[in-house]
């Protein structure tokens, strides 16, 4: 079925995308549709492997694998360089959070994740399902957030790359055995940890730059450093703040906001919540009692 050029220059301005956050190899976006019963089907081709969370609305998608109904809860999946088309027969509009991956940067994911490096999407759609539900709460998150004003690369580009882990893993049924770290791991490993306890106030350290310091790429990085520390390398450094926090309120005058933003938060309210999770106390009352 062929589409005229203004019929997909329609189709097009009936999409509206809103970038939330990008990095080497991957994206967040949020997209708005407003096409109804009236308009042709959306058609593209996929630049990149895609997970989207379907938020609002309900549309009809089609891909090489087939023609799937999407609504809430349900999750879009798309492989790289394939076409796929939207199309809105029953209803108008629709709202999805998307994360978009490069071919190589999906392949390290689906290698651990789903069993293979080689791994494609053989379904068009996740349907809804209780299991699914939290995963999608988290990426309806990623839309809510204002993600700039976190300051921290790591901590996004985390988000990002955990929540494909949890997608691939749900459609594809994986599940990957514990493995042990190696010495060289290890060793590794703690070295990335020296470098975030040394830059824990910086803003720029991000995932490429601490697993350059490890010699592993990103993804592998990112799933030793949560094997051997138990948390993320982000959590790790939220941690090395609050602790660095900490040990200035008991031990100096300086107010609360001054030491919150030389510790590396973004803003006040995110350093209370933060420090009353860890200490159980907010900021003020922790050094009034004289610290822990």
């Amino acid at each position: 079925m062929a589409t005229t050029a203004n019929e997909a220059s329609g189709a097009r301005e009936a999409m509206r995308r809103r970038p939330i956050a990008a990095g080497d190899g991957w994206s967040v976006d949020e997209f708005v549709c407003t096409a109804g019963p009236d308009d042709r089907p959306y058609e593209e081709r996929h630049d990149g492997f895609v997970i989207a969370a379907v938020l609002s609305g309900s549309f009809t998608y089609r891909g090489e694998a087939g023609e799937a109904p999407l609504y809430p809860g349900a999750l879009l999946l798309g492989n790289h360089g394939r076409c796929y088309a939207c199309g809105h027969a029953h209803s108008r509009g629709d709202r999805c959070v998307s994360l978009t991956f490069a071919p190589e940067a999906f392949a390290e994911i689906a290698a651990s994740a789903a069993g293979s490096s080689r791994f494609c999407f053989p379904a068009p759609a996740a349907p809804a399902r209780r299991e699914l539900t939290p995963l999608i709460v988290d990426l309806e998150d990623l839309a809510r957030k204002d993600l700039a004003r976190e300051r921290s690369p790591l901590g996004i580009e985390e988000k990002a790359l955990t929540l494909a882990e949890r997608a691939l893993a749900y459609v594809s049924g994986h599940r990957e055995a514990p493995a042990r770290a190696t010495a060289r791991e290890l060793s590794r490993v703690a070295e990335a940890a020296r470098l975030i306890e040394a830059r824990g106030d910086d803003d720029a350290l991000d995932l490429s730059a601490l697993a350059g310091v490890a010699g592993l790429s990103k993804h592998h990085f990112l799933r030793v450093f949560r094997r051997v520390v138990g948390m993320t390398p982000h959590q790790y450094l939220l941690a090395a703040r609050l602790r660095r926090a900490a040990a200035r309120l008991s031990g100096s005058s300086e107010s609360v906001t001054a030491i919150a933003f030389d510790s590396g938060f973004s803003d006040l309210s995110t350093f209370n919540a933060g420090f009353r999770a860890v200490f159980g106390l907010a900021p003020s009352e922790f050094r009034r009692r004289g610290g822990a």
